[in-house]
């Protein structure tokens, strides 16, 4: 018989490993350098009231970069120490303030005056008669309230704030006039509930009325409520449905559109008109008429309530042209100007005005906070400003004649051309805009990989992009181009690009295939 034993033992070992920390300024830089110009606006302007050593007013103190650079320096030299706190405020004051005095103070102590002789009044400085410790305690107070300090009376101001019109809300409004008994409202109510954002019921009417215990008769009579609500297609479960709701609120049922629609839905897909018109008995003139009729039915009637609304752009960076040269600007227009707040700053260097310990500790930290923002600020500046240049220079042909001169442009190739890491060139570019003399373009817009081929090595994807839509929009709608056909036509300009690839790019433009764009007359 073998036995066998188990050891454990406990044992202590030392393994040298790196990783990778970023510190909170890495972090706020990297968060500053992706935002646009309203993002930045925004958080500067919570800053400012978070942070009381930064200041918007004209009487603040202005540090260059380099002078902002010099103190996070010295920041950093310091011990995070009780004992370095003490020495930085203990500090004598700056020349700068020392000049505050009263004119009618003496200027300057004579070292031979006489033990005796009485020392001239010091002249009262209106900042060391502020009570810093209960200013600081107000100022740290989480800022509860209590439900008896509140007006319930007043009406909030959410309340007079206009909320968009969603498709369920809208749908629900003319429900409630409605008259029908409770199993069709519920069945209704759940249809609606069931919508997606085009308008489509795509869940099974079984599913819904056993989730709701309700009867597939309630489901029909609730189905068919929806179908009268506006807009007309609302609760269709296929395209040819929707198309055919919408004629039939029209008062076009079992005209010719209505015929086309709901038994030809496949010809017209394959746009094979005259095969309609040979099924249908009617002439080619009628058929037109129908399909225009068609063409003005909305295939998503529910897409309107949940389109997000448009967004107010504002350039980031304008480019303009002056004689030969671009000139890059950015738009700090409306952007606060933050400044080092004089009082504060006083009150770090005033060794008579020393508050306690834990107020000292987060006066230093807001002092950081505050040089530390004012830098990352600059250095988003710098970055943007030197992504501009390299813009400029390497589109200079797109500035002067339009995108369809745009060149091919890395970001990987920019980022090692002014010398930072490519995610630093991304995180610069991501969402802002930038105003040209060809319009207003995101400045993402700039970077496209070249196209592969003789003359294709100088061609921007998007180019590419556009020849092929070009050649489309140009064909024979009888005869229209195929993949193959394309590509032949690109390679014979020089741009080496296979099938599969055209094929690609016709997707991503949203264009029909060869079987679809032809038109059979």
């Amino acid at each position: 018989m073998l036995e066998f034993g188990i050891m454990l033992s406990q044992r202590l070992g030392l393994q040298v490993s790196q990783k990778q920390t970023l510190t909170p300024g890495l972090v706020q830089l990297v968060t500053v350098l992706q935002l646009n110009r309203l993002e930045l606006k925004e958080m500067i302007t919570q800053e400012i009231v978070a942070n009381p050593f930064l200041d918007e007013s004209e009487d603040g103190e202005e540090l260059t970069p380099q002078e902002v650079q010099n103190l996070l320096e010295a920041e950093r030299i310091s011990e995070p120490g009780d004992q370095a706190v003490m020495e930085m405020l203990s500090t004598a004051p700056p020349a700068s303030y020392e000049a505050e005095a009263e004119p009618d103070a003496p200027a300057d102590f004579s070292a031979e005056a006489g033990a005796d002789s009485p020392e001239p009044a010091k002249a009262a400085d209106p900042f060391d008669e502020i009570d810093f410790g209960s200013y600081f305690d107000d100022y740290l107070d989480p800022g509860h309230k209590s439900p008896a300090s509140e007006t319930p009376d007043k009406p909030s101001f959410e309340t007079f704030l206009s909320s968009p019109v969603t498709l369920s809300s809208h749908l629900n409004s003319q429900l409630s006039l409605i008259l029908m008994n409770s199993s069709e409202r519920r069945a209704a109510e759940a249809i609606i509930g069931n919508l997606n954002e085009h308008g489509y019921l795509l869940e099974p009417l079984e599913e819904i009325a056993r989730d709701e215990g309700l009867t597939m008769d309630d489901m029909e009579d609730g189905l068919e409520i929806v179908h009268s609500l506006d807009p007309s297609g609302i609760g269709a479960r296929d395209l040819r449905e929707c198309l055919l709701l919408q004629l039939k609120s029209r008062g076009a049922r079992s005209g010719v559109a209505w015929q086309m629609v709901h038994s030809h839905m496949r010809l017209i897909e394959r746009r094979e008109f005259k095969e309609i018109a040979r099924l249908l008995g009617r002439p080619p003139e009628h058929i037109e008429i129908a399909l225009n009729v068609i063409r003005k039915l909305d295939p998503h009637p529910g897409l309107r309530f949940s389109a997000q609304a448009a967004q107010t752009v504002e350039p980031d960076v304008y480019i303009f042209k002056e004689g030969e040269d671009y000139l890059i600007q950015l738009n700090d227009e409306d952007l606060p100007q933050i400044r080092l707040n004089p009082g504060y700053r006083r009150l770090l260097d005033n060794k008579e005005s020393t508050p306690e310990k834990d107020v000292r500790s987060y006066i230093r930290e807001r002092y950081s906070s505050a040089l530390m923002l004012m830098k990352n600020i600059e250095q988003r500046r710098q970055t943007i400003l030197k992504v501009c240049q390299c813009v400029v220079e390497r589109q200079r042909d797109f500035l002067e004649s339009g995108i369809d001169s745009i060149q091919p442009m890395m970001i990987k190739d920019l980022a090692e051309e002014i010398g930072v890491h490519p995610s630093t060139v991304s995180r610069a570019v991501a969402g802002k805009f930038v105003h040209t003399p060809q319009g207003v373009f995101e400045l993402r817009f700039f970077f496209s990989e070249a196209v592969q081929g003789p003359a294709g090595a100088g061609t921007a994807l998007l180019v590419l992009k556009r020849k092929v839509k070009k050649m489309i929009d140009e064909e024979d709608s009888a005869h229209p181009l195929t993949d193959d056909q394309i590509t032949a036509r690109l390679n014979e300009e020089g741009i080496s690009v296979t099938r599969r690839t055209v094929a690609k790019y016709r997707e991503d433009l949203k264009i029909p295939s060869t079987h679809q764009r032809r038109v059979r007359t």
